[in-house]
């Protein structure tokens, strides 16, 4: 009996080390399924039609066809580059300074925005203004806003950035309204506030996110809304509310809980203005009540909040009709001016089956270019070698470069133009 003792039990740690082994290579394979390590880099993949404006551009943008490298360590997953954006915004962020400026709506509500001046000659020498819409419930002081409006600044770029109605912790609500998905009332005052105040100005209209959706609808609403533009870019919009709310609430890629803090966060914001909102105020939507109330509170997801709340600011009857409306699916084959839609594979807000529509409209329209990395998660793109990201994202730099090249495609056919007009007085 002892001598068999003695047989067995040298092979207890070698036991030992194959189940810590074993534990090792599985914490391992976690990782590198979580982090999507083994995910290659490549660039961005792009859906356009071939014309001379597509051509023109992918010479003139060269980080449409350069590799984009996230950080080597996180950058490639989708989850980790959208929490770092939600939570921190951007690394090292800017202070630039800007001027706020505050406009009353025909129904009394007061929207502000912030101005900012350019820091540098823009590289046509001409006036540039590009006026941004930030996502849902931001503003002018978000980090991630203040880094893009730093950096179009210094590319000689005037910036007038939208501050969400009743998103400005510190601004109070002068009307029983807040902003809503699609609402384009507050956007277009400021847009024509800048067309008013800078006669000579010409525009680059810029979405993040919800802002994309509000944007892409406003130009789309009326021929006259895109005078001036010289082109529009959406970063990470998702197109449809009615087809993204079935899929908002799926738990695949986590959908469901993002869905459940980002409700939460709407919640804060709403009861912050719940006396203006709610209280005994004659001017409020009708079908606005206490009972509304005692839902927002039990609600765990954006749609809930909708279609007790944000729907009834505006008079819809139901969520389908609400969403229907608001969305810009209707009226993105209305926008003529180039059109650059931006989204990342890995976003888990946005499900894949609603990259359709962008893609759909890019193999139809000239204007219009579909860009999509396999990386960047929700408004991340982070940029950085192995472990810190740079101050400056993937998205900064492609957004400005966009637009720069736009402008000197206008230049080039404003004086291609003029020759022409010469030569033909001549003649």
């Amino acid at each position: 009996l002892k001598m068999s003792a003695m047989l067995e039990t040298p092979e207890l740690p070698a036991v030992f080390d194959g189940v810590k082994l074993a534990a090792v290579a599985a914490v391992l394979y976690v990782i590198v399924r979580c982090l999507n390590l083994k995910s290659p880099t490549a660039p961005p993949e792009l859906i356009y039609q071939d014309s001379a404006l597509a051509r023109f551009l992918l010479k003139s943008c060269p980080l449409l066809t350069k590799e984009y490298i996230p950080p080597l360590i996180w950058g490639k997953s989708g989850h980790i580059q959208t929490a770092l954006y939600g939570k921190m915004g951007r690394v090292r962020s800017p202070h630039p300074y800007g001027l706020r400026k505050y406009l009353t709506m025909a129904d009394g509500a007061t929207a502000t925005f912030d101005l900012f001046e350019p820091q540098s000659e823009h590289c046509i020498g001409e006036d540039v203004t590009m006026v941004i819409c930030p996502g849902i419930a931001n503003h002018s002081e978000k980090q991630y806003i203040r880094t893009f409006v730093d950096y179009a600044q210094k590319n000689g770029y005037r910036c007038a950035v939208l501050n969400h109605l009743g998103a400005l912790p510190n601004i109070e609500l002068t009307s029983p309204r807040m902003f809503t998905y699609g609402c384009t009332w507050e956007f277009g005052a400021m847009v024509n506030y800048i067309k008013k105040t800078y006669p000579q100005t010409q525009l680059v209209v810029v979405g993040f996110s919800l802002g994309g959706n509000i944007v892409c609808k406003y130009l789309g609403e009326s021929q006259a809304n895109q005078e001036r533009v010289l082109c529009c870019v959406s970063v990470c919009q998702g197109y449809s509310a009615l087809r993204a709310q079935e899929t908002f609430m799926q738990w695949d890629q986590c959908r469901r809980f993002y869905n459940f803090l980002m409700a939460d966060n709407m919640k804060k914001i709403i009861l912050s203005h719940r006396q203006v909102l709610f209280g005994d105020n004659m001017k409020k939507p009708q079908s606005l009540s206490d009972a509304d109330l005692s839902k927002l509170y039990t609600a765990t997801s954006l749609m809930q909040i909708d279609d007790n709340v944000m729907r009834k600011f505006h008079g819809y009857s139901s969520l389908k009709e609400y969403y229907e409306e608001e969305s810009c699916l209707h009226y993105l084959h209305r926008i003529y001016v180039p059109l650059l839609l931006v989204n990342a594979a890995d976003d888990p807000l946005v499900h894949e089956s609603l990259l359709s529509i962008p893609r759909a409209l890019s193999e139809k329209r000239e204007n219009v270019m579909h860009v999509l990395p396999l990386h960047g998660g929700h408004l991340g793109f982070f940029e950085g070698s192995v472990l810190f990201p740079e101050p400056l994202t993937w998205m900064d730099k492609l957004v400005v470069q966009y637009a720069n090249a736009i402008c000197q495609w206008e230049k080039t056919k404003s004086h291609c133009s003029d020759t022409e007009q010469a030569v033909s007085g001549q003649e």
